[in-house]
């Protein structure tokens, strides 16, 4: 790991944990434009996600289309890529530190691909995580 990415991956484990003490206080924290570097690492995480549940990660890419706290829009992947996830960044970055499940969020997931990849997102090394259950 890059010492780029070494401090990204903190920077998103420190945002991640900030947000378990948050929601055990019942507090909730605004989303700022520091998100960024979040929904970065949890795009880029997309083949980790898949070798963290051994199956193989698809060829064909993925375009993340993101409405970042300020209405700014992030994108990542080919404009014309088939698969698009699409959403508010907060809610993009809640999914891929697993600190909230998929049906409690406003991410849309268009193809089969960004449907297949929301279900086992994850930003983050380690071992699968079994993620959240749905509040719904």
């Amino acid at each position: 790991m890059s010492p780029a990415s070494f401090v990204t991956a903190r920077l998103m484990e420190t945002w991640a944990h900030g947000q378990d003490v948050a929601a055990a206080l019942g507090q909730s924290r605004p989303a700022t434009a520091r998100l960024r570097s979040v929904a970065e690492i949890g795009v880029r995480a997309r083949p980790y996600s898949y070798a963290a549940h051994a199956r193989p990660t698809p060829v064909a890419p993925v375009r993340v289309e993101l409405t970042g706290p300020n209405g700014e829009a992030w994108s990542w992947g080919p404009p014309d890529a088939a698969d698009v996830v699409r959403g508010p960044a907060l809610d993009f970055c809640l999914l891929v530190t697993q600190r909230r499940h998929r049906d409690d969020l406003a991410l849309e997931a268009r193809g089969p691909l960004a449907d297949e990849w929301m279900g086992i997102a994850q930003g983050f090394a380690g071992p699968p995580g079994s993620g959240r259950e749905s509040q719904r």
